[in-house]
């Protein structure tokens, strides 16, 4: 039987009921020729080949899983595992697909590469594969992010970046890919809209997912090799979902229990939190058909989660199959849980994480005392400098907590 990955999505982008590309007619041929210079050159052995010197040789691939003991017998119960994509360069696993969707834009004879960034750690990895390719380099970004991520803007910048303030609606994730797509309509001939999660219009669902699959393969083998069988839980964040899918890729066709965790904020109030598959219903947003979170008016909602990189009103749409299916199990993780497990991984075990990842670890401190025996490993998608300012500035050094 042909694997998931193989069979998933359709030529046409769709993960069941959910993708596609919805597109304004000036993008659709730019869109066409993402599509089939991805189609040409993804089993390319020259690409595949540079692809793989670049992760070695410039991210510091493979990056490990760990064994988190001290938090495991603080827990108590299951052995909590990671996979340190904060050992990735650029300090999160972004980079996969950049400098992916770099080598793409260069095949593609384009001289500029632009995105929309929430935490920040989207377009640091981006003006990072700019500035390795050559390239001009275009972010835009949420005001209110841009003050909570002060550093990755500062990183951005020595990187040789613009970097775009967007200062209409809610300021945050969602407007900055508003703002991105319209700057993108006058640039398309030049420059790649390399889209910055599971999300959008096809092929970029697909595209970052298969960018990405290098996490869950090196996860896989590592975890089989340090204990000789496979994990009985694997967990990730989801805002967009680019981490959890690459994640999720490596143990699909296994018979694992996989765990995605959203972003539940303040409270489970409609803009409160960005926990979209646990509230949202069947919309469009940004070009494709997923799940979404929406105000009385039918439009996207505001959302809250203190991770920016998870504030998103919407969610990948293989995110949103998977759901359906039953594949993939779906829960979530608060702002003070998540500043908890923040706290919790830094005393114990000298890792500070993202806010966003975070939320996983919290997920795995949860669940562990609930399934002694067993084994739980989670995707550590990024490390937390980008938000030590922000958290101790706000939350101190977690004293009230």
């Amino acid at each position: 039987m042909a694997s998931y990955l193989k069979t998933t999505p359709t030529r046409e982008g769709w993960f069941g009921d959910y993708g596609g590309a919805m597109l304004p007619p000036p993008l659709e041929p730019h869109f066409k020729e993402i599509r089939e210079a991805y189609d040409r050159i993804s089993k390319s052995a020259e690409f595949i080949r540079e692809l793989r010197y670049i992760r070695k040789h410039f991210q510091g691939r493979p990056t490990p899983v760990s064994y988190l003991k001290n938090l495991s017998d603080l827990c108590g119960g299951a052995q909590i595992y990671a996979k340190r994509e904060d050992l990735n360069h650029t300090g999160a696993h972004k980079l996969n697909h950049c400098m992916a969707e770099g080598l793409l834009a260069r095949f593609m004879g384009k001289t500029k590469l632009m995105a929309e960034t929430g935490a920040g750690q989207h377009g640091v990895a981006l003006a990072t594969a700019a500035a390795y390719f050559g390239m001009e380099c275009e972010i835009h970004m949420g005001e209110i992010d841009i003050a909570k991520e002060a550093p990755n803007v500062t990183r951005m910048k020595l990187l040789g970046a613009t970097v775009v303030p967007v200062s209409f609606g809610g300021r945050s994730l969602k407007e900055a890919v508003d703002s991105c797509f319209q700057s993108y309509i006058s640039q398309a001939d030049t420059a790649l809209f390399a889209i910055g999660s599971v999300v959008g219009p096809h092929p970029f669902p697909m595209m970052v997912r298969n960018f990405q699959h290098v996490v869950g393969v090196e996860a896989r083998e590592q975890f089989i090799e340090m204990t000789g069988e496979l994990p009985d839980m694997v967990a990730a964040c989801v805002g967009g979902g680019s981490n959890a899918m690459g994640m999720f890729s490596g143990f699909i066709d296994d018979d694992v229990a996989l765990y995605g965790v959203e972003p539940l904020g303040t409270s489970s109030a409609l803009g409160d939190h960005a926990a979209t598959i646990s509230f949202g219903e069947d919309g469009d947003i940004h070009g494709f058909r997923t799940l979404v979170l929406k105000d009385a008016d039918g439009n996207p909602a505001p959302v809250h989660t203190v991770a920016s990189g998870l504030d998103y009103p919407g969610v990948g749409p293989e995110h949103a199959h998977l759901h359906k299916t039953g594949r993939v199990s779906y829960t979530t993780a608060d702002d003070k849980e998540a500043l908890g497990a923040f706290f919790a991984l830094s005393r114990h075990e000298g890792i500070i994480p993202a806010l966003e990842s975070a939320h996983a670890v919290a997920f795995a401190m949860r669940e562990a005392k609930n399934h002694p025996g067993k084994s739980i490993l989670i995707n550590l998608s990024g490390r937390g400098d980008k938000d030590i300012d922000y958290v101790t500035q706000t939350f101190g050094f977690g004293e009230t907590l």
